[in-house]
């Protein structure tokens, strides 16, 4: 089995930091419609080679092949946002001199 593959990486439209990877040879004409309708345009931001040791800013590479090879795609989702950066905006209840 080869263990790269030719990749074309789709943002959403409708998601900041929303990623859909799918083989490039098939676009993303196999992409379930419930997934399509959810992520909105696919807008077309890189073609690359996948191989396992490639480096990826927030999925394993190895994990985006195997999805790929399994379901015709890897949905990379938006990072969470971390509880410490909503801490930031709440009000101080005590005031402190």
């Amino acid at each position: 089995m080869k263990q790269h593959l030719i990749v074309e990486v789709f943002r959403s439209s409708k998601h900041d930091g929303m990623y859909l990877y799918v083989e490039k040879s098939k676009g993303l004409k196999d992409i379930p419609e419930e997934l399509m309708t959810r992520f909105g345009k696919g807008i077309s931001a890189m073609t690359m080679l996948l191989t396992k040791e490639s480096k990826l800013a927030r999925a394993k590479p190895e994990k985006v092949i195997e999805g790929i090879r399994e379901k015709g795609f890897y949905l990379q989702l938006p990072p969470a946002k971390d509880d410490y950066l909503l801490d930031l905006y709440k009000t101080p209840t005590e005031a402190v001199y």
